[in-house]
């Protein structure tokens, strides 16, 4: 089954219900050869996951370098090529590197959000990714999440510098959509009510665990017509594994208390006969503001997991059965069948 799509309204982008995240192509947590990271790609695309999300953070640019050896292999048409602004490359030993990485490019990272940064982070981008264009532009990891008590610094300079260059190659043409991609969903509101946004990347933050984002930003994404890309979706792992010895939640180790949540979860699930990843994935494309959810994969026996899982019938009784057993908030609007 090929994956549906939307259009975007504002943009005119067709926009796949299932995106594929290339961070862990990127040698995340472990090295990956280039053959089954570039298969990886392909095979989403041939599954019908025509959005492809990357940025240079992944792998100091190897999760980008690995993307446009796939695109030169498909009909980059039919891709929508989804990048971040907000860190440069250097091959000269200064700036910094990012422990979750194993392997990656001998580059080292520098934090830059202002305008020529933005416009030097496209340029070298497409550079990686042997394209002409990429589709969405977002400005990547302006919150807390990474900069700590700096996160307001980090958003000035972003609303003054980044987010004027992307306006401006939005108005040339050059990109369709531009947006933000963050952790945070106070920060994605904060964003949306200070620019004109089109796309927002928010990872983690609405989940079979984590309902939060209803409280402001997703009914301002409704509202403002931005198409929210969900990443994060199984919180780094637990709502993947199941609360299984050493299950990661955002990163972490799971804490007992989260440990216990998830196996309530999981017991509805499995009193439904639907597997917990097949929920976690379905469960924020209830919401009208989100567009697609973006998975990450290492090969493509994965990518083929996740279209399965993805493709998983969701009964409405199991949304009901979590509201009543206080898993799930009342409000959230839920999927249909």
């Amino acid at each position: 089954m090929l994956i549906a799509t939307t259009k975007h309204r504002r943009t005119g982008l067709e926009l796949p219900r299932l995106g594929f995240g290339s961070a862990p192509i990127g040698d995340l947590y472990r090295r990956l050869d280039d053959d089954t990271a570039v298969r990886s790609v392909t095979a989403a695309v041939a599954a019908g996951i025509t959005l492809v999300d990357t940025a240079p953070h992944y792998g100091n640019g190897l999760a980008e370098a690995r993307v446009g050896t796939a695109l030169r292999r498909l009909d980059r048409d039919r891709v929508v090529v989804s990048t971040k602004v907000g860190r440069l490359m250097s091959p000269d030993g200064g700036g910094f590197g990012s422990t979750r990485f194993a392997g990656g490019l001998p580059f080292r990272q520098h934090f830059d959000y202002s305008y020529d940064g933005a416009l030097r982070s496209i340029e070298h981008s497409l550079l990686r990714l042997g394209t002409d264009r990429v589709e969405i532009a977002l400005i990547h990891d302006a919150d807390a999440w990474t900069h700590g008590d700096a996160a307001d610094a980090r958003f000035t300079e972003a609303m003054d510098g980044a987010y004027r260059a992307l306006d401006r190659l939005r108005s040339e043409g050059a990109v369709k959509a531009i947006g933000v991609g963050v952790n945070e969903a106070d920060t994605c509101a904060r964003f949306a009510r200070a620019g004109d946004f089109d796309a927002m990347l928010l990872a983690g933050r609405y989940s079979l665990l984590e309902q939060g984002a209803l409280d402001d930003f997703l009914p301002l994404a409704a509202e403002k017509g931005i198409a929210v890309l969900m990443g994060g979706v199984f919180n780094t792992g637990i709502l993947a594994t199941g609360p299984v010895p050493g299950a990661m939640y955002n990163y972490k180790p799971a804490t007992p208390e989260m440990l216990e949540r998830t196996a309530r979860v999981e017991a509805v699930c499995r009193a439904h006969g639907v597997p917990l990843p097949a929920a976690a994935i379905r469960f924020p494309l209830g919401h009208p503001a989100v567009a697609s959810v973006v998975l990450g994969a290492v090969s493509p026996d994965e990518v083929a997991r996740n279209v399965a899982a993805f493709d998983q019938p969701v009964p409405d009784g199991l949304w009901r059965d979590l509201v009543s057993e206080g898993l799930l908030r009342a409000d959230a609007p839920l999927p249909a069948p």
